[in-house]
């Protein structure tokens, strides 16, 4: 059963990895869903030791790159060079060109990296000299910031982040979380080898067996409700909370609940979507879509508190005329 190996999978990593089964879950759902995740943290929360060691748990290939504000475009997807022994000009693959991405510090580089980041994540491909290559299936992006620190970086615009499928806040280990981190990173003998669990065709096949999980239409219908919540709130009884919201989220909101609260069901040994799931995913689909005005910002507002407010207030059989 694919259930039983993504535990066990899960298990590997946690010979390793503390405290942080919520981003591991995260990193999954992304992985079975083909979406990219974006993770948000202050330093030294484990974010790149839990994707190298998933990496090697799954049997993918990862490359990481550390984004700095000197990166070129070129450093990314690769560049043609000139080859003196033929005289032909020969094409040098970048790191892009591996099943798991770690853009580490993504908003440290400008603009033009960025782009040709984002244009990999959302077409599979990259162009070359003249030259278009497809990337490796799967592909997945796991790009970091750091919250902290912000001075002379360069923010994601909004609507790329959208093209991120899940944005996860990681916070602070518990107690006997960190003690337990404590105790072995302070063994030199620690060992963070781990024993591959899961394939490639164990990945394709977890996302055609996802495909089949069925989305009952009241709960499609629920969806769509939480969406429209964000755009419309007066209408939702949210006049409170419309004052701070700027724009609502986007149609790509409902696609990847819909994915998401799938992925959640198929791990969970379901072949049906419970409201849960889809509670359960809503932050971190929701949470970068939604935009904010300044007085949020003033009145100390953010987005996942106005998330769950809105699921709170939303209930599930709730018909509202849609306009």
């Amino acid at each position: 059963m694919h259930q039983e190996k993504i535990q066990d999978a899960i298990k590997e990593v946690r010979k390793v990895v503390v405290g942080q089964d919520r981003m591991v879950n995260r990193l999954l759902i992304g992985l079975f869903t083909n979406g990219h995740i974006l993770l948000e943290g202050v330093p030294g929360l484990a974010k790149t030791l839990t994707v190298n060691t998933l990496a090697k748990v799954l049997h993918l290939d990862f490359n990481r790159i550390q984004f700095t504000p000197d990166l070129l475009p070129a450093d990314l997807i690769g560049t043609m060079i000139y080859n003196q022994q033929n005289g032909d000009f020969e094409v040098k693959k970048g790191p892009i060109f591996s099943n798991l991405i770690l853009a580490d510090e993504v908003n440290r580089s400008p603009a033009k990296v960025q782009s040709a980041l984002l244009e990999a994540m959302q077409e599979k491909q990259v162009t070359i000299g003249e030259t278009t290559f497809q990337l490796d299936r799967p592909f997945l992006v796991l790009a970091t910031q750091n919250p902290v620190d912000q001075e002379g970086t360069y923010p994601l615009p909004e609507a790329q982040v959208d093209r991120f499928m899940m944005k996860v806040h990681i916070d602070y280990p518990g107690k006997e979380d960190e003690l337990e981190v404590m105790r072995r990173m302070a063994n030199m003998s620690f060992s963070s080898e781990v024993e591959p669990i899961l394939s490639k065709e164990d990945v394709f096949d977890i996302r055609d067996k996802i495909n089949q999980v069925q989305v009952s239409e009241p709960l499609e219908h629920y969806i769509i409700e939480l969406v429209f919540a964000t755009r419309f709130p007066e209408q939702y009884g949210l006049k409170e909370e419309a004052k701070y919201i700027q724009f609502g989220v986007s149609p790509r909101a409902s696609i990847n609940l819909n994915l998401a609260s799938r992925a959640v069901a198929f791990m969970d040994g379901r072949d049906y979507v419970l409201p849960e799931d889809i509670k359960d995913v809503a932050e971190d689909v929701l949470n970068h879509r939604i935009i904010l005005n300044y007085e949020a910002e003033a009145d100390n507002v953010n987005t996942r508190d106005l998330i769950q407010i809105i699921l709170d207030k939303i209930p599930i059989n709730k018909s509202v005329t849609l306009k």
